[in-house]
């Protein structure tokens, strides 16, 4: 059985009229990628404010390691490392400097903080900066020293907050191996935990080994993202750019063919086993509906299909 680390009991906030986060429970398992995805608005940044300790929530209350965490209680809060959104770095300070004075924030020994900042720099591809001032560092740079800074107290659970956002896509491949790295279950004694919140549907089902998706402060779903993209439908996707015919008369067309299609703009979307298979004679039924088929696309069903299907299409602010 999996061992629980960090727990959610029943959280809750209120801002007014507005409940941010509604009775949330949840629990997080030791060494796992643990994917926290929500639209915007959604009550992700409250979740994990109070989940550090630096938010006090209404009702409810988080467990590590089965502690309560508190504002006021500093030393639960050294099991935690946190990688925000956005980038915060002392732009004074070199990067090794800033790691330095970050682990003795957190009660590091100077020797010890300074050379976990010198390996850290090392495994993101920093180690030329490390003299060098943060703020003349470039913004890709600067996100990559933010996590070295998360991690250089050595944390049991790391709470990363859109960790690849802005990043060029050689970074996004030396962060993501980074993140795996750090949950590597052959070293259980140095394994760490992983909170990730993203809005990249694609970063989430490569990274994480469980997802919850939260929408309106309320927890929708949590599993694997296998068992989760099973829900929207069994097989591959095909995708059928549509013209000359209205979409229901084309969902009517392939019915015998594709009894679970669906249509989104001027597309027919059909999901089912061996679906490429299928592509020759849901061609012909089109055509001769009188359809005039353009673009097709095949793919896997996604964890942003589950996404859509439970929070909707609707733009959030």
């Amino acid at each position: 059985m999996a061992e629980t680390v960090l727990q959610t009991l029943g959280l809750t906030k209120r801002y007014g009229s507005l409940t941010a986060v509604d009775n949330l429970t949840l629990e997080v398992h030791l060494s796992e990628v643990f994917g926290f995805l929500g639209p915007n608005g959604a009550g992700k940044t409250t979740s994990i404010n109070m989940m550090c300790g630096l938010l006090r929530p209404d009702a409810g209350e988080v467990l590590i390691r089965g502690r309560p965490v508190h504002n006021s209680d500093a030393e639960i809060r050294t099991h935690l490392g946190i990688c925000p959104q956005n980038t915060v770095v002392w732009d004074k300070l070199t990067c090794l400097e800033q790691l330095q004075f970050m682990g003795e924030m957190y009660g590091v020994p100077g020797r010890i903080a300074r050379q976990r900042g010198v390996e850290l720099l090392e495994q993101l591809d920093l180690a030329e900066k490390r003299d060098r001032l943060a703020g003349t560092l470039s913004g890709g740079m600067k996100r990559r020293l933010n996590l070295a800074l998360a991690l250089v107290h050595d944390p049991e659970i790391v709470i990363l907050d859109e960790p690849e956002a802005g990043l060029d896509p050689q970074s996004r491949v030396l962060v993501r191996e980074h993140i795996r790295s750090l949950v590597d279950k052959k070293n259980a004694q140095r394994a760490k935990t992983v909170i990730l919140t993203t809005q990249n549907m694609d970063e989430a089902e490569r990274l994480a080994e469980r997802v919850a998706i939260i929408d309106h402060g309320r927890l929708l779903v949590v599993d694997t993202p296998e068992a989760l993209k099973r829900t929207v439908g069994e097989g591959d996707v095909l995708e059928i750019e549509i013209e000359g015919l209205s979409l229901a008369h084309a969902r009517q067309a392939v019915a015998a063919i594709a009894p679970d299609s669906e249509t989104t703009d001027h597309t027919l979307v059909v999901r089912a086993y061996n679906v490429a298979g299928q592509l020759p004679a849901i061609l012909e039924a089109l055509q001769r509906a009188g359809a005039q088929p353009g673009e097709v696309r095949w793919r896997a069903n996604t964890l942003e299909d589950v996404f859509i299907q439970l929070t909707g299409r609707r733009l959030r602010e």
